[in-house]
């Protein structure tokens, strides 16, 4: 007489495979592991969260009139520095870190494991956005506290900053991502981004009253993301008078969220269209 073995209950004894992670415990965990590299780089967090506050001093020391209606050149400064330093922490930061991770390897080996690539990008996208807050909270904190600017008592504005902060932060990540694959290595990465950022900001109303340039200089900015995220933080940090100097006499901010929210997209178009995991010579 035979025993049969009575098969176990389904599922009784058998083991589960654990639950994947989810995109989203992913990205912060790569979020978190981004801002530890971030902060390991010392020499670059001190560029990044001391640059613009060293800009401000240096400009408010050498401009140190009114530029009309009981505005000071550092007070003017403010905004224009504010969205120079959401530049440098995402576009400038990403388009340079990113092409030195794909020239070292770092990139392939990423791709390599079973993280999503999303997780990445959001990992970038989650670096940037603390990083961005940081600075942006030491370069106010300095100008109401060792340059006594006067900061934004009314709600609107600062719904105003929150929007201009969030837009432009955005556009310049994903900007960023896409033109790091520009650079054709790691080691020339600097010498090809910080140029363009440069530039950018002389003809933007970054370090010079905008309306002070040269109208071809205000042409050309106006194609541009850092022209309009500095004149929306103009309208935060300024008098509404200063807005008759502006384009069309006002502070267009629906323009300059359209512009922002349209080079949202073509960084977004750019990153999926020419982001590379590897070097252009590894084939």
């Amino acid at each position: 007489m035979s025993t049969a073995t009575p098969a176990p209950a389904a599922g009784a004894g058998a083991r589960r495979d654990p639950a994947a992670p989810s995109l989203t415990a992913l990205a912060v965990l790569r979020t978190r592991i981004e801002l530890k590299q971030f902060f390991r780089e010392r020499d670059a967090v001190i560029f990044i969260f001391a640059f613009p506050v060293i800009m401000l001093a240096i400009f408010g020391s050498v401009f140190d009139e009114d530029v009309g209606g009981g505005v000071s050149f550092t007070q003017y400064f403010v905004p224009g520095i504010v969205a120079a330093g959401i530049m440098l922490s995402s576009f400038q930061s990403l388009a340079i870190g990113i092409a030195i991770e794909r020239d070292d390897g770092t990139l392939k080996r990423l791709r390599g494991t079973p993280m999503p690539p999303a997780a990445y990008f959001l990992g970038k996208i989650g670096m940037v956005l603390v990083s961005s807050v940081l600075q942006t909270g030491v370069l106010l904190t300095a100008a109401a506290l060792v340059f006594n600017i006067d900061l934004p008592t009314s709600p609107s504005r600062w719904v105003t900053f929150a929007w201009v902060f969030v837009l432009g932060t955005s556009a310049g990540t994903v900007l960023g991502i896409a033109f790091s694959s520009v650079p054709r290595s790691g080691r020339s990465a600097s010498a090809v981004v910080t140029p363009i950022v440069i530039v950018l900001q002389f003809i933007s109303g970054v370090f010079f009253v905008y309306d002070d340039l040269p109208a071809w200089m205000r042409n050309i900015a106006e194609l541009f993301p850092l022209k309009w995220m500095a004149q929306g933080m103009r309208s935060v940090f300024l008098p509404d008078s200063y807005q008759s100097i502006e384009a069309d006499g006002s502070w267009q901010l629906g323009l300059g969220a359209v512009v922002l929210g349209v080079w949202l997209v073509v960084g977004l178009a750019a990153c999926l269209w020419t982001f590379r995991w590897s070097r252009r010579d590894a084939g």
